[in-house]
């Protein structure tokens, strides 16, 4: 799959982590009162965005026609399911371990993503896009982790 991204795939990808930066933000700077519901809204956003990870996944899995890739599908569509309900159980655990839960999610998805690429099922710029993406959730969410833990 060598197919390129459209444009607005790029700028709307990076405008998500506008909320994912300003939830952040304001669990930590912002006015007192407001802290606690910036940090909920952060790891409602991200659960939010894991399971959005994985519909990209299913609809890779629906769209495939080579027979190469239609033997993949049981692993895309698993893939597909499996980010939405890791966000799902992170949205019923403490902040700590719902952060926790966030970060590992994220970063599943993007070492499936790798095995996927080298496999030639995840389309190159894709996956160039998610690397940025997922490393500057990732270190969002590990700063509020750890502002939450030791801070």
């Amino acid at each position: 799959m060598a197919r390129g991204l459209p444009f607005p795939a790029f700028w709307l990808g990076f405008g998500g982590l506008i909320p994912f930066a300003a939830c952040a933000a304001g669990a930590f700077i912002g006015p007192e009162g407001w802290r606690g519901f910036a940090l909920i809204a952060l790891i409602g956003y991200g659960a939010v965005i894991l399971a959005f990870l994985g519909a990209v996944h299913w609809g890779l899995a629906l769209a495939a026609t080579a027979e190469a890739e239609t033997r993949h599908a049981r692993t895309r569509l698993t893939l597909g399911v499996v980010p939405a309900l890791i966000a799902w159980g992170a949205l019923m655990l403490p902040a700590w371990a719902a952060l926790t839960v966030l970060i590992a999610g994220f970063l599943g998805v993007w070492a499936a993503e790798e095995s996927g690429a080298r496999e030639g099922l995840v389309p190159g710029r894709y996956l160039w896009l998610r690397r940025l993406l997922t490393l500057s959730v990732v270190v969002i969410l590990s700063a509020v982790l750890m502002g939450l833990l030791f801070g």
